[in-house]
């Protein structure tokens, strides 16, 4: 079964690619775009990555966009148009170009290793320009088409750095409910979306860490697929969560994976691995929630990279199986000398925070303040009909 269903899955791609490729030819595609993503490096090596797509024509997030526009921008995120075969150049800040060729699902990505770092942005953020240099035929070039990739790159005296998940961990998605989590997924938007009460003002405080530098990285670490970057990268930005690489799946790999559990398994833990051996002095913080499988994978991570972790916060999901699952993990990686807390909410993850020296004790009352916004936000948006929220 799984045999035929991987060709079926080459024979729709085939025939996705062979429409896109005769829509071109009779000029019905949006022209091209270069979608830059948010990655991660070191002083040493950077690692570049994007996608060249048609433009999907989605337009900017509005509090006012109503349920159907929300489901048609969804829809217009996984139709995508990738581009594959395009030449691209990536110029990082010592005038060298590097050529790269975007994949068959019109990905790029390049690991390079730079003369010199372009000037930082915001402490952490290091812009590197891609420019499109020829696009396959049908597709016409567009002239003078480029992009800013940024890459994060911690500062040497960075405390530690804090790797998330994003669903039911930082945004609300009711991942354990598949029909509400199909209501918030395809009918709501960046700003229709919610976070999960105080996540924000406690991620800030964890940024700022005590040094008081704010240049603790942020790493995102999820299944979600790359066609909803764009939707997750503005939640964060519309929520002022600290920004850092998106860490998502490609849903084309997925299909030919054996199980789309042990691929969401395997997919996180590979990418927690990349960045603890990326930054071999730095500590790091994991946060996760209960409904799927984060407990058991930060309690590898553990294992794989001894001495590496400072604390584990899960936020509780109110289902008592799975609860009483991360509690085995918390005993058994107390043994390692590891705190795991299944916490309810972000001021009980702020508080431990504070007692363990990552954040200042001063930090918690603004934790607190920002989950009762949130709250009331919240409220107002179950009070609406139209299923738009009261946004702060």
């Amino acid at each position: 079964m799984a045999s035929l269903l991987d060709k079926f899955s080459d024979w729709a791609e085939q025939a996705d690619e062979a429409l896109t490729r005769t829509r071109a030819r009779l000029g019905l595609l949006h022209p091209l775009q270069l979608v830059p993503y948010r990655s991660y490096g070191t002083a040493e090596r950077l690692y570049v990555k994007g996608r060249v797509l048609t433009d999907k024509g989605i337009s900017e997030p509005d509090p006012s966009d109503s349920r159907w526009h929300n489901l048609v921008n969804m829809y217009r995120r996984f139709d995508s148009n990738e581009i594959s075969g395009a030449r691209l150049s990536v110029l990082p800040a010592d005038g060298s170009e590097h050529p790269v060729v975007s994949d068959e699902e019109g990905y790029f990505t390049l690991n390079l290793v730079p003369g010199q770092l372009p000037e930082p942005v915001d402490f952490l953020w290091h812009p590197v320009e891609v420019a499109l240099v020829e696009s396959p035929p049908p597709f016409p070039t567009p002239a003078g088409l480029r992009t800013r990739a940024m890459v994060l790159i911690p500062p040497a005296d960075a405390e530690y750095g804090i790797i998330s998940d994003l669903d039911d961990t930082v945004i609300q998605t009711s991942a354990t409910d598949l029909l509400r989590m199909a209501r918030i997924v395809l009918l709501r938007n960046a700003r229709s979306r919610l976070p999960f009460k105080g996540v924000a003002e406690f991620y800030r405080q964890l940024q700022l860490g005590r040094n008081g530098k704010r240049n603790n990285p942020f790493f995102y670490v999820s299944s979600s697929p790359w066609n909803l970057y764009d939707l997750l990268e503005d939640f964060l930005d519309l929520n002022q969560i600290p920004p850092g690489p998106l860490l998502l799946r490609d849903i084309a790999l997925q299909r030919k994976q054996a199980g789309a559990a042990s691929e969401h398994h395997g997919h996180k833990l590979r990418e927690i691995d990349n960045l603890l051996l990326t930054y071999p002095r730095l500590p790091f913080v994991l946060i996760g929630d209960s409904g799927q499988e984060d407990a058991n994978i930060y309690r590898e991570v553990v294992r794989r990279h001894p001495g590496r972790i400072l604390a584990i916060y899960i936020r509780d999901v109110n289902l008592p199986e799975r609860a009483a699952l991360v509690e085995s993990v918390r005993d058994e990686l107390r043994q390692a000398n590891v705190e795991l807390l299944l916490v309810q909410d972000t001021v009980q993850a702020a508080e431990h925070a504070a007692r363990s020296g990552l954040i200042f004790g001063e930090a918690i009352p603004a934790v607190a303040q920002e989950k009762h916004k949130d709250e009331t936000a919240e409220d107002g948006l179950d009070g609406q009909g139209s299923g738009q929220p009261v946004m702060k």
